[in-house]
């Protein structure tokens, strides 16, 4: 009983998710110009966007500010990481630490305003680097968690055999600590680039003429009703982050059969020896 009941809110669950997203993707190949309305296949709308420059251009935007930003959130977020977990203590780590948190429990439209207003401060013109810098804060931030739990569970002794080996503190870092925390930076890299597709209100603020995103994009011309184009652009979005998470995880799979055959074939090299 308890398991038909918890495999009923599963699939609750998962139509409640997904229901809405297939809706959309149904109903981006619609013929009719009115978006509950089915009037038939077609692929026009896909067409009409094709040739629609400021979708292109906005969406050749989000793709450009969504990879600099999940790169610099992985960087970033990696060497806050490897602070917070190997230097216990140090001056400032509470503050350091409430910094890294700060975004993730501060609402979208502060750090909007906020970065804005540092911004102007400085003189700097909005457009795709204010964009990129700023899901680059918001992305660090999720980017640290990811990659601090892993540092968390790797084993210790590894790196310090490396050192007793001989080899430098950075040597330690770049041949054992990336490659064994290499999974969590795929997939924060992965969860950071989907963020940075979906951060609207931050890039309200920090978007200048001439460089909206495609969410704002599509966020103005929601307002203005409706469209089945608005169908199409999402669709494609969809696509695109699908393929990412279908890819990362292959890979991710594959990594880590990779690692446990060579972790047996090195147990059991040990047991030769010895």
């Amino acid at each position: 009983m308890g398991s038909r009941l918890g495999k009923s809110w599963l699939i609750a669950g998962y139509t409640f998710l997904y229901l809405p997203i297939i809706t959309l993707i149904i109903f981006s190949f619609n013929d009719s110009k009115m978006v509950t309305l089915w009037g038939g296949f077609t692929f026009k709308w896909y067409s009409v966007i094709a040739n629609d420059s400021a979708v292109v251009d906005a969406f050749w935007l989000s793709m450009k500010v969504a990879f600099s930003s999940a790169c610099a959130s992985v960087v970033l977020g990696t060497l806050a990481a490897f602070a917070m977990v190997r230097y216990r203590s140090f001056f400032g780590r509470v503050l350091f630490s409430a910094h890294l948190n700060a975004p993730l429990v501060v609402p979208e439209v502060i750090t909007g305003i906020s970065l804005l207003l540092f911004f102007v401060l400085f003189g700097l013109e909005r457009g795709m680097f204010t964009i990129i810098a700023g899901h680059t804060l918001v992305g660090m931030a999720f980017a640290t968690v990811v990659i601090q739990s892993r540092l968390i569970e790797m084993d210790k002794s590894l790196e310090e055999a490396a050192m007793d080996l001989g080899a430098k503190p950075f040597q330690v870092f770049y041949l054992v600590t990336l490659p064994m925390i290499s999974q969590s930076l795929m997939a924060a890299w992965l969860l950071t680039f989907t963020i940075s597709l979906d951060v609207v209100v931050a890039t309200a603020f920090l978007s200048g003429p001439g460089s909206n995103t495609l969410p704002i994009l599509i966020l103005s011309r929601a307002r203005l009703g409706l469209n089945p184009t608005i169908n199409a652009i999402a669709t494609i979005t969809v696509a695109v982050v699908a393929v990412g998470v279908v890819a990362t995880s292959l890979y991710l799979s594959r990594q880590e059969r990779k690692r446990k055959i060579e972790e047996a074939a090195a147990y059991k090299e040990g047991l030769a020896l010895a």
